[in-house]
């Protein structure tokens, strides 16, 4: 669930694999039973070489707009807690004594102990400081970081054991789960998230305790399960382990140690992994968001052993999902579970549909394809679930973060507690709104690609060039780019041409210079560019219908990107009420009967007589009974009910 992102020497160390590390870890221990350290071997590492690359965090900056305001919510939240409330089971685990008091919710309430995610929000929280520091600089997250990594560091010691957690009853739950006993929760799971925040503590900030104890905690796991056969080792990844291949195969990159590369192959779960390699799709009924993290790790066991059944896994999962099992807005899923695609109309207008992890993690699967294979098309799904997923998730005001985003007409969405929540969605909302930078632009060695519409500036340090972006977007369909350079230079501007586009124009410092009626392609500009030459892109926004086959009369209505969605105001909510601690209570919340207004005729004339309002993005249609209907973004909504999906009756429009 966290967005790897590679930035300055690290990233270069990563990148090419040239990085090795010393291992010195004494005897580890699992419960009452110890294994005697081997330091594996460590090889060279040759990774396949991806197309294009990204930009380093710190090169890219924001400018004003939804994204950074959404940002800056982050910001002051990741501030506002405190580590040592989060470290307090780990030391607690070590033998130490605690430095503050518990956070509630996962992280310790008694209602969530069977599911055993006590500690992962530490983990994203690592992972969100060490993004927030490698965006902005800002040495509060990386002296939090430092924090946290020594303490872990003093866990280890105290132990004598690499394995750190903060699970109730501490390394037991582990050791119970290596030896095949019945369990409660997903360990692996948790485990992965501090696995994983350590990791980008490592990369993004520099932290050299940070990689030290993600190097002992890894060399733990690689002990603590060897004993396991592959038939016994297959059988623990029953239960939700996260993207443990996905780390694995980040530490072979990091350190070229052979048996870290086992690892990643050894936690790719083999009875999810051969049907799609085989482009069979078996996902009906599934946990999603247990799947989707092992799909991003297939993809990153292709790129450190080149095995084809992985990235073809890979690709087939991301077609199904994306492209036949997906909502208007990116999301998937019902209950957070994968259901048949004929049982649309079952299941399109629950309360509990699109968790905000999947989208997150299936944000992350598409940027690693794409860096693969630049296709148009995967940047249109990552700008549809960018606006109607991530940055919908979080709530303006508060800076907290959605669960659900459900599509129950006149429902609403409810948003986390800043202290006694701690959902998954809880720690993926940490890191989501701290990297928008990611993705916004990409490069190889002569041309950089402009995916993202959102004002912003990269700078090009190979080239000594800057692009500068300026744009209203989504409120106008136009963007333009200004060249800052020392020096005349020959490069190429790629600018996505979406598929909601009918038609792209460019213009180059004022002049027409490509002019393009086939969406969905990159447009393509190689010239010598001087400093202060201009572009402009744009674009053609209209209304829209999304359905699905097997229920073409439940219908969302778009405007280029955006789900557009029924307002109906607050009335009979009470203030607060959508600030909820419980997510299992979805659907309980707020759930007094709603008569939504009912839309009649052909849902396509529907959208055509949509009329534009006083504001921008802001429309209304008509109801059956010919009342005004306000449609606004779906990602502006908040406090507030809503629709995003609608039963169309027979009739006229």
């Amino acid at each position: 669930m966290v967005e790897l992102c590679r930035g300055g020497q690290s990233r270069r160390k990563f990148l090419t694999g040239v990085a090795t590390g010393a291992l010195t870890v004494g005897s580890l221990s699992i419960g009452s039973q110890a294994f005697a350290f081997v330091p594996p071997e460590v090889v060279p590492v040759t990774v396949p070489t991806a197309t294009l690359q990204a930009f380093d965090l710190a090169d890219v900056t924001l400018g004003e707009g939804p994204f950074l305001h959404a940002q800056r919510k982050t910001e002051a939240y990741l501030l506002a807690l405190q580590p040592d409330r989060m470290l307090h089971n780990f030391r607690v685990n070590a033998g130490l004594a605690p430095k503050a008091p518990v956070y509630g919710g996962w992280e310790s309430d008694p209602l969530w102990a069977d599911i055993n995610c006590h500690g992962h929000t530490l983990g994203h929280y690592l992972s969100a400081c060490a993004l927030a520091y490698r965006s902005t600089g800002d040495r509060r997250f990386k002296a939090r970081i430092d924090h946290i990594a020594r303490e872990l560091a003093a866990c280890q010691a105290a132990s004598g054991t690499g394995l750190v957690c903060a699970f109730p009853d501490g390394p037991a739950l582990v050791a119970a789960h290596l030896r095949g006993d019945p369990i409660t929760g997903v360990p692996w799971y948790t485990l992965h998230k501090v696995y994983a925040g350590l990791r980008d503590a490592t990369l993004l900030a520099d932290s050299g305790t940070a990689r030290a104890v993600l190097l002992r905690l890894a060399d733990w796991a690689v002990v603590a399960s060897r004993p396991l056969s592959d038939a016994q080792f297959e059988t623990m990844l029953d239960t939700e382990h996260g993207g443990m291949n996905e780390v694995f195969a980040d530490l072979y990159t990091m350190t070229g140690t052979a048996e870290y590369r086992t690892m990643a192959e050894r936690f790719s779960h083999k009875a999810i992994l051969a049907p799609l390699a085989k482009s069979r799709d078996h996902l009906d009924g599934l946990h999603a968001n247990t799947q989707v993290p092992k799909i991003i790790g297939f993809q990153r066991v292709w790129e450190v052993t080149g095995k084809p059944e992985y990235r073809d896994a890979s690709e087939f999962f991301w077609k199904t999902v994306a492209l036949t099992r997906s909502f208007a807005t990116g999301g998937h899923g019902d209950n957070e579970h994968f259901f048949p695609v004929a049982d649309f109309a079952e299941h399109v207008l629950s309360a509990k549909g699109s968790e905000t992890c999947c989208q997150h993690n299936m944000l992350k699967l598409t940027r690693a394809l794409f860096l693969h294979d630049p296709q148009a098309g995967y940047a249109d799904y990552y700008e549809r679930t960018l606006y109607n997923g991530i940055l919908a998730s979080q709530d303006p005001d508060s800076g907290m973060a959605t669960y659900f985003q459900g599509a129950r007409p006149g429902y609403m969405k409810l948003y986390h507690t800043p202290e006694n929540s701690f959902w998954c969605c809880t720690g993926t909302g940490m890191e989501n709104h701290v990297k928008y930078r990611d993705s916004i632009y990409f490069h190889d060695d002569r041309a950089l690609y402009v995916n993202l519409f959102v004002p912003s500036a990269v700078r090009w340090k190979d080239k000594d060039a800057v692009l500068t972006q300026v744009t209203a977007f989504p409120d106008t369909a136009t963007t333009t780019l200004r060249w800052t350079l020392k020096r005349p230079a020959a490069l190429t501007l790629k600018l996505r041409h979406p598929g909601w586009s009918r038609t792209a124009v460019v213009l180059v410092n004022g002049v027409e210079a490509v002019r393009s009626t086939n969406p969905g392609r990159y447009l393509e500009l190689a010239r010598g560019w001087r400093d202060g030459d201009t572009v402009e892109l744009r674009l053609d926004m209209r209304p829209g219908v999304e359905r699905s086959p097997a229920a073409p009369d439940i219908v969302a209505f778009t405007y280029g990107p955006l789900v557009m969605a029924g307002s109906f105001g607050r009335e009979g909510l009470a203030p607060g009420s959508d600030i909820i601690v419980n997510e299992r209570k979805y659907g309980e919340y707020n759930a007094a009967p709603f008569a939504p207004p009912t839309l009649a005729g052909d849902p396509d004339t529907i959208a055509q007589k949509m009329r534009a309002g006083d504001r921008p993005l802001e429309f209304t249609i008509l109801a059956a009974d010919r009342q005004p209907v306000r449609m606004v973004p779906y990602f502006r909504v908040a406090h507030e009910r809503y629709a995003t999906y609608w039963p169309i009756a027979p009739g006229l429009a």
